[in-house]
């Protein structure tokens, strides 16, 4: 009786129908994640043929497009996007504008009929971005740990801006030729590749003593660009010594990846990042495919993933991992998803041909990145113009590169 009479055992009479129904209410819950889940991402999914390597945009590219045109042809609205990625960081404001040139190059390319307002875009990213850099030097579009120590070699210069900087007038060459242009592209050209030439690898300094495969790479392919201008392979020959070099002594042992940073004098800083990787197996295609291929496939399987529809990229292989930083953007626990390492995998995905994959990240990108449609325009709450530009070269990649190939020499 004493036990009966314990405030426990009076308790547990009618504790048991509760804990049952609880456990009804969870077993229930979890029928239905398992029923709704796999299906959540029927309701975002992009149509298949969202990338096509040439031929019209499609619908969702020629949104993009459109937005990012109307942006820079309504200057409040341009300035007041670009000072709001400065507060953050200075880079996104220039590799914005690369993005931004390259996807309207492949836009021209793909409809003839409206390239005069594609090159009118153009010029005006070209013209002010030469026109900042000559006022304000540049330190302008880098992170200001650049000012913190000199330069390997002098005087000072960024391959990340003379690189991007090429690329973009080459890009614009590539569609409608602009003698002004073309000769600046020359004088960088022929900077870069002195530059290049005096390191032991092979590479020059972004930052005081950092060399980044993304811009040696980018830098390579903008020398692919001026071979295809001039008629010549030296972009061709100097990309094939470098990666040469590179598969001696800038890949990670255990994948297979390039690394993504190291010194002038080939010290490994940092290993595998797919906010760099995507874009250098992109950019290898100008100069080795197989080896890009086999990059991007190494990729894919260490950085890449999906689960009941929705995909996403890691910024790390899982046997290296570095600080989250500006790069990688905000990491997801558990999953690791990367909002640097996943945006710059779709345009991994639609250079390669991966259409499963691509299919995935857009359908993740439409759930978790909140689009916003103005009449025929889109973009993206959760992004900002340099995403949104990198989004829409990824759409639009295709014919840029095939023109290159085809007029610089196949690699």
């Amino acid at each position: 009786m004493t036990d009966l009479a314990s405030p426990g055992a009076a308790l547990r009479p009618r504790s048991a129908p509760r804990l049952r129904r609880l456990g009804d209410v969870a077993l229930s819950l979890l029928i239905a994640a398992a029923v709704w889940l796999p299906c959540l991402h029927l309701f975002f999914r992009r149509e298949p043929a969202e990338h096509r390597p040439s031929g019209a945009l499609s619908q969702g590219g020629r949104a993009l497009l459109a937005h990012q045109l109307s942006l820079w042809e309504d200057t409040g609205a341009k300035d007041a996007t670009l000072a709001r990625m400065r507060a953050t960081n200075a880079e996104w404001d220039f590799m914005g504008r690369t993005f931004l040139v390259l996807g309207l190059a492949n836009a021209a390319l793909r409809d003839p009929g409206a390239e005069a307002r594609h090159l009118a875009v153009m010029d005006r990213v070209v013209d002010e971005t030469l026109a900042l850099e000559r006022e304000r030097g540049m330190l302008h579009f880098m992170m200001p740990y650049a000012a913190g120590r000199p330069f390997v070699q002098q005087p000072a210069r960024s391959l990340f801006v003379d690189g991007e900087i090429a690329l973009m007038l080459g890009a614009r060459a590539l569609v409608s030729r602009r003698a002004d242009h073309e000769a600046e592209l020359d004088a960088r050209v022929a900077e870069m590749r002195a530059r290049m030439e005096r390191s032991p690898v092979l590479s020059a300094e972004s930052y005081p003593d950092e060399c980044w495969t993304f811009c040696n790479t980018l830098a390579l392919g903008a020398m692919r660009m001026s071979d295809a201008l001039r008629g010549e392979q030296r972009g061709l020959e100097l990309g094939r010594r470098w990666l040469a070099v590179a598969r001696a002594r800038l890949v990670d042992p255990r994948t297979g990846l390039l690394v993504s940073s190291y010194t002038h004098g080939g010290r490994i800083l940092d290993g595998p990042e797919g906010s760099s990787l995507w874009l250098v197996a992109h950019a290898l295609l100008l100069i080795d495919p197989d080896f890009a291929r086999d990059q991007y496939a190494r990729a894919r399987r260490e950085l890449g993933a999906d689960l009941v529809g929705f995909g996403w990229a890691r910024e790390w292989p899982r046997s290296w991992s570095g600080p989250e930083d500006v790069d990688s953007g905000p990491i997801v626990p558990v999953v690791g998803a990367s909002a640097g390492s996943s945006g710059l995998a779709l345009l991994g995905a639609a250079a390669f041909g991966d259409a499963p994959y691509l299919g995935a990240l857009l359908t993740s990108l439409d759930f978790a990145a909140f689009p916003i449609r103005e009449g025929d325009r889109l973009r993206y709450a959760a992004s900002n113009q340099v995403g949104d530009a990198a989004l829409l070269h990824a759409l639009s990649s295709g014919p840029l590169w095939q023109r290159i190939a085809a007029a610089g020499g196949a690699p």
